[in-house]
Protein backbone atom coordinates (compact mmCIF):
# COMPACT_ATOMS: atom_id res chain seq x y z
CA UNK A 1 0.00 0.00 0.00
CA UNK A 2 1.39 3.42 -0.99
CA UNK A 3 1.89 5.83 1.89
CA UNK A 4 0.58 9.35 1.28
CA UNK A 5 2.83 11.98 2.81
CA UNK A 6 0.89 14.98 4.11
CA UNK A 7 3.77 17.20 5.13
CA UNK A 8 7.24 17.64 6.57
CA UNK A 9 8.18 18.49 10.12
CA UNK A 10 9.08 22.12 10.82
CA UNK A 11 9.79 21.97 14.56
CA UNK A 12 9.17 19.68 17.52
CA UNK A 13 9.65 19.16 21.24
CA UNK A 14 9.05 16.25 23.60
CA UNK A 15 5.25 16.60 23.47
CA UNK A 16 4.27 18.03 20.10
CA UNK A 17 5.37 19.15 16.67
CA UNK A 18 4.39 21.42 13.83
CA UNK A 19 4.45 20.32 10.22
CA UNK A 20 4.16 22.21 7.00
CA UNK A 21 2.12 21.28 3.96
CA UNK A 22 0.49 22.98 0.99
CA UNK A 23 -3.16 23.78 0.38
CA UNK A 24 -3.20 21.08 -2.32
CA UNK A 25 -2.44 18.49 0.41
CA UNK A 26 -5.05 19.82 2.84
CA UNK A 27 -7.79 17.36 1.85
CA UNK A 28 -6.13 14.55 3.84
CA UNK A 29 -5.40 15.89 7.36
CA UNK A 30 -8.32 16.96 9.53
CA UNK A 31 -8.83 18.23 13.05
CA UNK A 32 -8.66 15.29 15.46
CA UNK A 33 -7.07 13.05 12.83
CA UNK A 34 -4.28 10.67 13.78
CA UNK A 35 -0.88 10.76 12.12
CA UNK A 36 2.34 8.79 12.40
CA UNK A 37 5.95 9.84 11.97
CA UNK A 38 8.64 7.22 11.26
CA UNK A 39 11.76 8.20 13.20
CA UNK A 40 14.05 5.28 12.35
CA UNK A 41 15.06 1.97 13.95
CA UNK A 42 11.50 0.66 13.57
CA UNK A 43 10.07 3.37 15.84
CA UNK A 44 7.06 5.43 14.78
CA UNK A 45 5.62 8.35 16.74
CA UNK A 46 1.82 8.71 16.82
CA UNK A 47 0.09 12.04 17.15
CA UNK A 48 -3.22 13.83 16.86
CA UNK A 49 -3.89 17.00 14.86
CA UNK A 50 -5.15 19.75 17.16
CA UNK A 51 -4.71 22.86 15.02
CA UNK A 52 -4.55 23.76 11.32
CA UNK A 53 -3.33 27.23 10.47
CA UNK A 54 -3.33 29.00 7.11
CA UNK A 55 -1.21 32.16 7.31
CA UNK A 56 -1.69 35.23 5.17
CA UNK A 57 0.95 37.16 3.28
CA UNK A 58 1.30 40.52 1.56
CA UNK A 59 -0.32 39.45 -1.71
CA UNK A 60 -3.39 37.97 0.04
CA UNK A 61 -3.94 41.24 1.92
CA UNK A 62 -3.68 43.19 -1.34
CA UNK A 63 -6.17 40.90 -3.08
CA UNK A 64 -8.68 41.22 -0.25
CA UNK A 65 -8.42 45.00 -0.16
CA UNK A 66 -8.94 45.14 -3.95
CA UNK A 67 -12.57 44.08 -3.59
CA UNK A 68 -14.18 41.35 -5.70
CA UNK A 69 -11.71 38.57 -6.58
CA UNK A 70 -12.01 36.39 -9.67
CA UNK A 71 -12.11 32.65 -8.96
CA UNK A 72 -9.15 32.04 -11.30
CA UNK A 73 -7.05 34.41 -9.21
CA UNK A 74 -8.05 32.57 -6.02
CA UNK A 75 -7.12 29.19 -7.48
CA UNK A 76 -3.85 30.56 -8.83
CA UNK A 77 -2.99 31.98 -5.41
CA UNK A 78 -3.81 28.72 -3.62
CA UNK A 79 -2.22 26.24 -6.03
CA UNK A 80 0.47 27.91 -8.12
CA UNK A 81 1.79 30.07 -5.29
CA UNK A 82 1.67 27.13 -2.86
CA UNK A 83 0.04 28.80 0.14
CA UNK A 84 1.75 27.32 3.22
CA UNK A 85 -0.29 25.56 5.88
CA UNK A 86 0.94 24.74 9.39
CA UNK A 87 -0.51 21.75 11.22
CA UNK A 88 0.06 21.27 14.95
CA UNK A 89 0.26 17.72 16.28
CA UNK A 90 0.15 16.49 19.87
CA UNK A 91 2.12 13.30 20.51
CA UNK A 92 0.02 10.50 22.03
CA UNK A 93 2.42 7.55 21.92
CA UNK A 94 4.66 5.45 19.75
CA UNK A 95 5.26 1.95 18.47
CA UNK A 96 8.55 0.07 18.65
CA UNK A 97 9.32 -3.57 18.00
CA UNK A 98 5.69 -4.22 17.18
CA UNK A 99 4.47 -3.00 20.59
CA UNK A 100 2.37 0.12 21.22
CA UNK A 101 3.15 2.53 24.05
CA UNK A 102 0.81 5.33 25.13
CA UNK A 103 3.80 7.28 26.43
CA UNK A 104 5.76 10.35 25.38
CA UNK A 105 8.10 9.21 22.58
CA UNK A 106 11.70 8.49 23.63
CA UNK A 107 12.88 11.19 21.22
CA UNK A 108 11.07 13.79 19.12
CA UNK A 109 11.08 13.59 15.33
CA UNK A 110 13.63 15.69 13.46
CA UNK A 111 13.21 18.57 11.05
CA UNK A 112 11.98 17.51 7.60
CA UNK A 113 10.80 14.08 8.80
CA UNK A 114 7.78 12.98 6.76
CA UNK A 115 4.32 12.75 8.37
CA UNK A 116 1.66 10.30 7.21
CA UNK A 117 -2.04 9.97 8.07
CA UNK A 118 -2.86 6.80 10.00
CA UNK A 119 -4.78 4.20 8.07
CA UNK A 120 -7.96 2.87 9.62
CA UNK A 121 -6.15 -0.28 10.70
CA UNK A 122 -3.29 1.68 12.28
CA UNK A 123 -5.65 3.99 14.16
CA UNK A 124 -7.71 1.08 15.46
CA UNK A 125 -4.67 -0.91 16.56
CA UNK A 126 -3.17 2.04 18.42
CA UNK A 127 -6.39 3.09 20.16
CA UNK A 128 -7.24 -0.52 21.11
CA UNK A 129 -3.82 -1.21 22.65
CA UNK A 130 -3.48 -0.91 26.41
CA UNK A 131 -6.05 0.93 28.49
CA UNK A 132 -6.56 4.19 26.58
CA UNK A 133 -3.60 5.73 28.37
CA UNK A 134 -3.08 8.21 25.56
CA UNK A 135 -6.08 10.19 26.82
CA UNK A 136 -3.92 11.70 29.55
CA UNK A 137 -1.75 13.45 26.94
CA UNK A 138 -4.85 15.17 25.59
CA UNK A 139 -6.31 16.09 28.97
CA UNK A 140 -3.13 17.75 30.24
CA UNK A 141 -2.35 19.68 27.05
CA UNK A 142 -2.30 23.46 27.27
CA UNK A 143 -3.80 25.77 24.64
CA UNK A 144 -5.69 22.88 23.07
CA UNK A 145 -9.51 22.77 22.61
CA UNK A 146 -9.70 19.53 24.60
CA UNK A 147 -13.45 18.92 24.44
CA UNK A 148 -13.72 19.57 20.71
CA UNK A 149 -10.58 17.54 20.03
CA UNK A 150 -11.79 14.53 22.01
CA UNK A 151 -15.23 14.71 20.42
CA UNK A 152 -13.72 14.78 16.91
CA UNK A 153 -11.39 11.91 17.82
CA UNK A 154 -14.18 9.74 19.25
CA UNK A 155 -16.37 10.43 16.23
CA UNK A 156 -13.63 9.46 13.77
CA UNK A 157 -12.16 6.48 15.58
CA UNK A 158 -15.55 5.26 16.80
CA UNK A 159 -16.65 4.92 13.18
CA UNK A 160 -13.42 3.11 12.31
CA UNK A 161 -13.77 0.70 15.22
CA UNK A 162 -17.37 0.05 14.21
CA UNK A 163 -16.24 -0.95 10.74
CA UNK A 164 -13.55 -3.16 12.31
CA UNK A 165 -16.31 -4.92 14.30
CA UNK A 166 -15.40 -3.37 17.65
CA UNK A 167 -18.60 -1.44 18.38
CA UNK A 168 -17.90 -1.49 22.12
CA UNK A 169 -14.82 0.72 21.78
CA UNK A 170 -16.74 4.01 21.73
CA UNK A 171 -18.67 3.20 24.90
CA UNK A 172 -15.53 2.04 26.71
CA UNK A 173 -13.61 5.15 25.64
CA UNK A 174 -16.40 7.49 26.72
CA UNK A 175 -16.70 5.80 30.13
CA UNK A 176 -12.94 6.10 30.62
CA UNK A 177 -13.06 9.82 29.90
CA UNK A 178 -15.91 10.28 32.36
CA UNK A 179 -13.81 8.56 35.03
CA UNK A 180 -10.73 10.65 34.21
CA UNK A 181 -12.74 13.87 34.34
CA UNK A 182 -14.78 13.07 37.44
CA UNK A 183 -12.98 15.83 39.38
CA UNK A 184 -13.12 18.35 36.52
CA UNK A 185 -16.83 19.06 36.16
CA UNK A 186 -16.39 21.98 33.74
CA UNK A 187 -14.33 20.00 31.23
CA UNK A 188 -16.58 16.95 31.60
CA UNK A 189 -19.73 18.95 30.84
CA UNK A 190 -18.02 20.62 27.90
CA UNK A 191 -16.98 17.22 26.54
CA UNK A 192 -20.45 15.70 26.96
CA UNK A 193 -21.94 18.73 25.20
CA UNK A 194 -19.49 18.36 22.31
CA UNK A 195 -20.22 14.63 22.08
CA UNK A 196 -23.91 15.42 22.00
CA UNK A 197 -23.35 17.65 18.97
CA UNK A 198 -21.56 14.83 17.11
CA UNK A 199 -24.64 12.63 17.29
CA UNK A 200 -22.55 9.50 17.93
CA UNK A 201 -24.90 8.25 20.64
CA UNK A 202 -28.15 8.81 18.81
Amino acid sequence: MQMIEIGRLLRSNANSCTLGCWVTQLSVPQFGGMVRIPVGDGCEVYGMIYDIRVDDDGLVKQLISAGEIDNDVIQDNRINRNVPVEISVLFIGYTEGGAFYHLVPPRPPLTLDAIYPCTEEEACRFTSAGRLGYFRHLLRANDVPVSELLAAHLLQVGSMQQRQERPEWLQVATQELIVLLRDDYKTLMSLLSALGDTGVFQ
